[in-house]
């Protein structure tokens, strides 16, 4: 057993919503002392690396209203109740940019928030891309980037991209398609 384990006394739903649900629990540290942990459980996501046939990376640009800006980033999206990653990712690159994949590529897991939330996120290649319908939600508005992975990796290196999954992914893409 690690010596750095928390382990849980107690939880508290504080709020349930669409996306989320936010808890307070309290924790008995690896001292014996006790501790409270507010955190977010989440679903999971897919994110995915779109090669467009033309070879560019599809970025989407969308504006973001907890950080009230326009951010670029890879589609993701979350997993609805009983959805596999795979699955998840497949539909959501067709709502998001209109798009099918002939070949989805699992590259890697990532936690990004691990200090307030329990969302991890699947990160797909996916290649092989053919023209469908875009199908967005309701009450969400994208815009498509077709972009040089170049000018992707210079966008991550002059902090114009600042969306974790998409630095992370954009990274992915330079050593998988540069290969």
């Amino acid at each position: 057993m690690s010596k750095l384990k928390e382990t849980q006394l107690s939880t508290e739903k504080i709020y349930k919503g669409i996306l989320l649900d936010v808890r307070r629990d309290k924790v008995s540290l690896p001292n014996g002392k006790t501790s409270t942990r507010e955190w977010i459980k989440h679903p999971g996501a897919a994110c995915m690396i779109p090669v467009l046939p033309d070879g560019k990376i599809a970025l989407i640009k969308q504006y973001r209203y907890p950080v009230q800006a326009e951010m670029i980033e890879l589609p993701a999206g979350k997993l609805d109740a009983g959805e596999t990653p795979e699955v998840c990712a497949r539909r959501e690159l067709e709502e998001e940019i209109g798009y099918s994949a002939g070949k989805l590529t699992f590259v890697c897991n990532i936690h990004p928030a691990v200090g307030f939330a329990s969302e991890k996120m699947w990160i797909y290649l996916a290649e092989d891309l053919t023209k469908t319908i875009e199908n967005t939600d309701h009450d969400e508005f994208v815009e498509l980037m077709p972009t040089f992975l170049e000018d992707a990796l210079k966008m991550v290196w002059k902090g114009i991209i600042t969306d974790v999954k998409t630095i992370i992914g954009i990274l992915w893409a330079e050593r998988l398609l540069n290969r």
